[in-house]
């Protein structure tokens, strides 16, 4: 291999990775900085690197965005999918069938092509992209409300075969002159889905019993869990269904299994995905030059501004409105229809179908990318902070050491640094309220290693080091939370002054407080309230107001709120 080639691709790296602090600083998408380099290392760039093996970029595009789906199903938690699995699905499969269809009416009135064509385009750029809405989301540090995030989670892992279905359905039927049958079409739909989801299912289990029952060293444990969701995308893919939904399902089983090592194959596939994330964005850079793209402003601004502020929302609103969802919440899944890498890829199918106006459909994919990554990508957090979804966060530990000793069971090593003005005050170690079955394991202090005993005093810049299981987190983040919440988000400010029990009854409350609640029985429970409003399905941050307080979830279990805090609607 050229050396020179090396230096070249590790120099992009390099460039890519120096440069994506700038994202937080100007409020760009970091994967739009990473898109940049590619452009500019490319044949109108500065670096003038002519790359148009579309084959090698496609494969390259379905290995990255494997890496990708497996890292965000392991993220995923399984109690999310009590509020988000049916509109997510019904948004993935609906939902995607609106946006082709009337994207493509757009692009046929904008462009005046071939109705088909036009609906290619559509139907290719009909899907959200999971890298996008991972990335983004993570990035920038939100921590939203479980319904929005949930539904956009598992949404953006999910509705990729309904846009490789359509836009296979319609490469085929344009390589045949029109005809196709509707039974081959549908019985595609069913194998993409189907096949994606017993493979991915089987394939997870599958994985979390050689993780568990085989004995590695340790920093081999992430790359069995790499190797083995690859042997699952690629096995499914073989057999017809969908590699994209099966890698994403097994990721999602593996992260809510105990699985031996798990911080460390989190840790490690992190990493993974940022390094697929940068390999794939830059490579798509290099595949397009900007002056391809000029001839396209007019007509593609126009298909990109309709997707993002018309058809989107209708797709959500007419999918999501049965769900129970507020307006400031289907306006801001509206506003995360993110497109990224899969529109790009998927626009490599007409290529290598050798239809006449793949290079075209190409570029209108990119292009629309590109505004969406601008326009969306660059609102995300200070649009969920105006519309109010944002909770507090859970304290997460500064790292996490698993302990792979047989005695240790599932604890692990977790080190908290105190920060914040909250430990501006010191207090001994006695008065911390721990979650059963944690120990401390030491205080470190300027360097020291500092035995712990209930009279060690602790303050801000100490690290606590702490044996516990990670069920215990919660609870853990609550007492040594290293970060300081904003004015808004802590939790007095969030919740209100009082805590009260889901089961209590809001004639109880208006004896103890001297409220009245005129318009509800005083035999309704604050749970019960929660599910009136909820349709079922509460989540930590919903509120319900009640004459002069307003009534905010705290905690839940299943589908009851069990802790309720109370604010007075003028504070």
């Amino acid at each position: 291999m050229d050396p020179y080639l090396i230096l070249i691709g590790a120099a992009m790296l390099v460039m890519s990775i120096l440069l994506s602090p700038l994202s937080s600083r100007v409020g760009v998408p970091v994967l739009l900085i990473f898109l940049g380099v590619g452009m500019l290392m490319g044949e109108d760039g500065a670096g003038g690197i002519r790359f148009d093996d579309f084959e090698l970029a496609f494969v390259i595009g379905n290995l990255a965005l494997a890496v990708i789906l497996l890292d965000g199903g392991m993220r995923t938690r399984a109690e999310t999918f009590r509020v988000g699995l049916k509109p997510a699905m019904l948004l993935a499969t609906v939902g995607v069938l609106i946006t082709a269809v009337l994207a493509g009416l757009c692009a046929w009135l904008v462009f005046d092509l071939h109705w088909m064509v036009a609906l290619l385009i559509g139907a290719i750029i009909s899907s959200t992209d999971a890298a996008a809405v991972f990335s983004l989301l993570q990035g920038h540090g939100l921590h939203l409300n479980e319904r929005v995030s949930a539904t956009l989670e598992i949404e953006s892992g999910s509705n990729d075969p309904m846009a490789i279905f359509l836009t296979l359905m319609l490469v085929s039927m344009l390589s045949a002159g029109g005809a196709s049958s509707l039974t081959d079409g549908l019985t595609m739909l069913v194998s993409q889905f189907g096949i994606g989801a017993v493979i991915g299912t089987l394939g997870g289990f599958l994985v979390v019993e050689m993780a568990n029952r085989v004995r590695l060293t340790a920093a081999l444990y992430p790359l069995m869990v790499g190797a083995a969701g690859l042997c699952v995308f690629a096995g499914t893919n073989i057999l017809g269904g969908s590699g994209f939904l099966a890698i994403y399902l097994a990721g999602v089983i593996i992260g809510n299994r105990p699985v031996r090592m798990m911080p460390m194959i989190l840790q490690v596939h992190d990493g993974l995905a940022w390094l697929a994330q940068l390999c794939l964005f830059l490579m798509l850079g290099l595949l397009v030059s900007p002056s391809d793209l000029l001839p396209l402003v007019g007509g593609g601004l126009i298909l990109a501004l309709a997707l993002i502020f018309v058809i989107r929302p209708l797709a959500v609103f007419s999918t999501l409105w049965p769900f129970g969802f507020n307006r400031r919440e289907l306006l801001y899944i509206s506003w995360v229809g993110l497109r990224g890498a899969v529109p790009i890829v998927l626009a490599l199918f007409p290529i290598m179908a050798g239809l006449p106006e793949a290079r075209d459909i190409f570029h209108f994919a990119f292009f629309i990318v590109l505004v969406s990554l601008v326009v969306q990508g660059s609102s995300l957090a200070p649009l969920a902070r105006k519309l109010k979804l944002e909770v507090p966060a859970t304290g997460e530990p500064y790292r996490r050491l698993p302990l792979d000793v047989p005695a240790a069971g599932d604890h692990e090593l977790m080190l908290f640094p105190l920060r914040g003005d909250r430990w501006d005050d010191p207090r001994p170690l006695g008065q911390l309220q721990l979650p059963d079955n944690t120990s401390i394991a030491g205080v470190f202090r300027n360097r020291q290693c500092l035995a712990p005993s209930p009279d060690l005093v602790i303050s801000k810049g100490d690290v606590v080091a702490v044996f516990a299981v990670s069920g215990a987190l919660s609870e853990l983040g609550k007492s040594l939370s290293g970060k300081q919440a904003p004015r808004h988000l802590a939790e007095r400010a969030f919740f209100g002054d009082f805590v009260l029990n889901g089961d209590a009854l809001l004639g109880d409350v208006e004896q103890v407080y001297g409220i009245e609640f005129d318009e509800l029985p005083p035999e309704l429970s604050l749970a019960e309230c929660f599910a009136k409003r909820t349709k079922g399905h509460p989540v930590v941050g919903d509120k319900v107001t009640l004459g002069p307080v307003v009534l905010v979830a705290r905690a839940t279990e299943s589908d009851r709120v069990t802790k309720v805090g109370l604010k007075m609607t003028d504070s």
